[in-house]
């Protein structure tokens, strides 16, 4: 058998090609996966980006120099096991590779998860190093697998980010100001934001998407991003970054002078994260970078994990109930099979290309299940 991979240059994110490797056998205490099918979103150009930076590179080592592979969210069953406790045909959700299939090391095994115990990963976020078993997940269902790989990864993040600000009583802003409002992880954002009392959602987005995000229904004012003299500018305020544009960061800190705190959450705007005004010499307060782990380890250690856990499937199911209604619908998910089809939706999703009504689900399989 033989793995093949996308493999992406570290220093060129545009510049991709495919690599086939064989198969290397499996020894004690390993897994073989084939990875069925992975969203592709900005999220995810987000971890290149980031790549060196934040470790998103080291989860999936490439033997090849200045090559890697961007980690993504999706379902996998296995196909090969010498573990005693994982068996063959299991399906997993979690975090792999742009690749047709993966090798794991389970380790600290319960009825609905396991962690990879890969040595490069010990030192990772141990988030991303979990795998959560389908047959008892409390947020699988087999019909909503598409869905679930495109949102789960980027809800979560926007639930821990409307927590995050609450704990910390949004910074006594009383307008949360989001950019990038098309984007999955930001209506996500917006989505629970709206439901708390007195905090006003306004989303920032270039003039073709406004219809989109005021169908939404999440955002309380869309305005576009050459309108923000459209907002007062004593507006007590918290910007929450989901573009990484660095001419748009300079100039909410330039305009709003009661801004209270500046959250970067990732960059759709790959070429400008470098930019000038990406860092420090702002206006206003720092831009600091959310890392959902954080959060993650804070509330699990405040509320424990049975209820964190119970809390995020109740928001989970409320979130993909208002996305799934049938009078309007957000999201439909568009297939892309092979390793051409897999390249051509990478380079439509690094250019910000498309109907953001789109998500795309991909596969190095042709067809689904073949090996």
């Amino acid at each position: 058998m033989s793995t093949t991979s996308l493999l992406v240059r570290k220093d060129s994110l545009p510049t991709t090609r495919l690599h086939t490797a064989t198969d290397q056998p499996l020894v004690d205490g390993q897994v073989r996966v084939r990875i069925d099918s992975f969203a592709l979103t900005s999220n995810n150009i987000t971890y290149a980006a980031f790549g060196d930076a934040m470790s998103y590179w080291q989860f999936f080592p490439s033997e090849e120099e200045g090559w890697g592979s961007i980690p993504v969210w999706g379902f996998a069953s296995v196909v090969q096991s010498l573990h005693p406790g994982v068996a063959v045909g299991e399906r997993l959700y979690g975090y792999w590779p742009m690749a047709s299939s993966a090798v794991l090391s389970p380790d600290r095994l319960s009825p609905g998860r396991f962690t990879d115990a890969a040595p490069h990963r010990a030192e990772l976020p141990a988030v991303y190093n979990q795998y959560f078993r389908c047959n008892a997940d409390p947020l699988y269902t087999t019909d909503t697998e598409d869905l679930q790989a495109l949102l789960r990864p980027l809800f979560i993040t926007s639930w821990l980010i409307d927590d995050f600000m609450a704990d910390n009583d949004f910074f006594g802003a009383s307008t949360m100001l989001l950019s990038s409002a098309s984007s999955k992880t930001a209506y996500g954002t917006a989505f629970q934001l709206h439901q708390r009392k007195g905090i006003e959602v306004i989303g920032l987005t270039s003039p073709g998407n406004v219809a989109f995000c005021e169908s939404l229904g999440c955002y309380h004012r869309v305005v576009t991003y050459d309108a923000l003299d459209s907002i007062a500018a004593d507006t007590p305020s918290v910007y929450v970054d989901f573009a990484g544009n660095a001419g748009l960061r300079n100039a909410i800190h330039t305009r709003f002078a009661n801004l209270r705190y500046s959250c970067s959450i990732g960059g759709t705007h790959v070429e400008q994260l470098s930019a000038k005004g990406a860092g420090k010499d702002l206006p206003g307060p720092r831009a600091t970078l959310f890392f959902a782990p954080a959060q993650i380890k804070k509330r699990t250690a405040e509320w424990g994990a049975e209820e964190f856990g119970r809390r995020m499937v109740a928001a989970w199911r409320n979130f993909l109930a208002t996305v799934t209604d049938a009078s309007n619908p957000w999201l439909h998910a568009e297939q892309h099979r092979g390793g051409e089809a897999v390249q051509a939706a990478y380079a439509q999703v690094l250019a910000g290309k498309g109907d953001p009504r789109t998500g795309h689900i991909l596969s190095l399989y042709k067809q689904p299940g073949a090996l």
